[in-house]
């Protein structure tokens, strides 16, 4: 006898895979004043995991498949190894110096370490064996650390030389660099129609805006200041940088920028870059991240200790959830 699943009964299955679905995103929120890192539900808002026992936390990033986190330890100069079932830290890799933040190759088979210490580096980890294998060395120590939408180069800022560093990520060389007026601080990028990259957004040092160098003649072609501050707000000034912390939507369209003394995130339209709108977030937004569907921002707020949630369409902050000491840095994961 066959079973025959109707029309009506296979639209109920697909609406009900849909949250089943959305409920393995989480974002990870580091805390810089802690050794915990918070693991928040999107689909409650909620912090619904901990981890434990990274000393001065930094950046994170996750494994194509979900099932392991890495995550930078400031108080040890590791990075450390997380399984995202226990959300226990299995392996603790050192490195070269103390780090800063950390980026993934889209493969998952190297984490690529931030080193904020001079000369300058960029460590990099073997997700097999788990291994330090290499060393990249730059010009000044390395706040960021990204990899291009493409996958094929490995970017890094440093703030003390002020100076942007684009490696090849097949041969792990440095291929070129730029250097500002001011210091590098995190970074955003925009891309052609063929999925290479076309911009790059650079947030500077004591610079409410960011920069837009063209990754195509290695030369900075735009500075945008954010929007003032609004009457009635009073400016805040909490360790970070004016502006700090921003991200490009999955369909390209926005860029959103934090401003951490206005303690808002305002949303830029591509590629004309003109300012969208404007919400109100926590004091002192430190870091971005968008959820896989372009539609909903997480701030970190590191003077207030919470995130805010933003709804990019509306750019109105719809909720805010307490987290760890002085958070900062966080991405999107999507666990198995």
């Amino acid at each position: 006898m066959r079973l025959t699943i109707k029309p009506r009964l296979t639209h109920l299955l697909i609406l009900l895979a849909v949250p089943l679905a959305a409920s393995s995103i989480r974002i990870i929120q580091t805390n810089s004043a802690g050794d915990d890192v918070d693991v928040i539900d999107p689909g409650t808002n909620q912090v619904v995991g901990v981890i434990r026992g990274i000393e001065v936390n930094h950046g994170a990033a996750s494994a194509p498949n979900g099932r392991t986190l890495f995550v930078s330890n400031e108080g040890e100069s590791t990075l450390d190894v997380v399984d995202t079932k226990s959300l226990k830290i299995t392996k603790s890799i050192p490195l070269s110096g103390h780090p800063n933040n950390i980026a993934i190759s889209k493969d998952g088979r190297r984490v690529y370490v931030s080193i904020a210490r001079a000369p300058g580096a960029v460590d990099v980890i073997d997700t097999a064996s788990l291994e330090n294998v290499k060393s990249i060395p730059v010009k000044g120590a390395v706040h960021n650390t990204y990899v291009t939408p493409d996958g094929k180069f490995v970017v890094s800022g440093s703030i003390a030389s002020k100076t942007i560093t684009v490696i090849d990520q097949k041969s792990e060389t440095p291929e070129w660099s730029l250097t500002l007026d001011l210091g590098i601080r995190p970074m955003a990028f925009a891309t052609n129609p063929d999925g290479s990259t076309k911009w790059i957004f650079v947030q500077l040092s004591d610079f409410n805006g960011f920069a837009v160098v063209d990754f195509a003649t290695h030369k900075e072609i735009q500075r945008i200041k954010n929007p003032p501050l609004e009457a009635g707000k009073t400016a805040v000034h909490f360790g970070g940088n004016a502006s700090h912390g921003m991200a490009v939507t999955a369909d390209g369209k926005t860029l959103v920028v934090n401003s951490g003394v206005n303690s808002a995130l305002y949303a830029y339209s591509i590629p004309d870059l003109k300012v969208l709108g404007g919400a109100d977030v926590g004091k002192a937004p430190d870091w971005v991240t968008l959820t896989p569907d372009g539609k909903t921002a997480y701030v970190a707020n590191a003077a207030s200790n919470s995130v805010s949630v933003v709804d990019i369409k509306t750019m109105k902050e719809t909720t805010r959830i307490p987290v760890g000491e002085v958070p900062k840095r966080n991405i999107t994961a999507v666990f198995p």
